[in-house]
């Protein structure tokens, strides 16, 4: 399956979301699949080996930092997932696929996501996993 199905296939739970929501009519559900065919064209021009090869960096550091919680070390463990996530804001191909999704994340502007990462900076990613 390409990288760009598995996108698309992330996305398909927004379109059901928004076939239920009260204030979404015709005319906003053919937005938004414009929107994901822009974003579908955009993605193909991302890196998709370097996603991947993120992708399996991310699993790696994932049982890494399960290992150091499971033996007890977590500040070590949060320090790695920290380092790691600045990692991940740093990654040219990332954030190019975040470009790529702007136009997604401005057609629901009620499914804000405002306060979770300030809710984050109190937790520990040992009580998360």
């Amino acid at each position: 399956m390409k990288p760009q199905s598995i996108f698309l296939c992330l996305l398909l739970p927004v379109a059901a979301f928004a076939q239920n929501y009260p204030a979404m009519n015709e005319a906003d559900m053919q937005k938004m699949m414009q929107q994901m065919e822009k974003m579908q064209a955009c993605m193909e021009k991302v890196d998709q080996a370097k996603l991947q090869a993120l992708g399996k960096r991310s699993q790696q550091m994932e049982a890494e930092i399960r290992s150091l919680c499971a033996s007890g070390k977590r500040d070590e463990a949060q320090q790695k997932a920290i380092a790691f996530g600045r990692e991940v804001a740093d990654d040219a191909s990332m954030n190019a696929m975040m470009k790529c999704t702007e136009g997604m994340r401005s057609m629901m502007p009620e499914m804000s996501f405002k306060g979770l990462a300030e809710d984050a900076r109190d937790q520990h990613i040992c009580d998360h996993l």
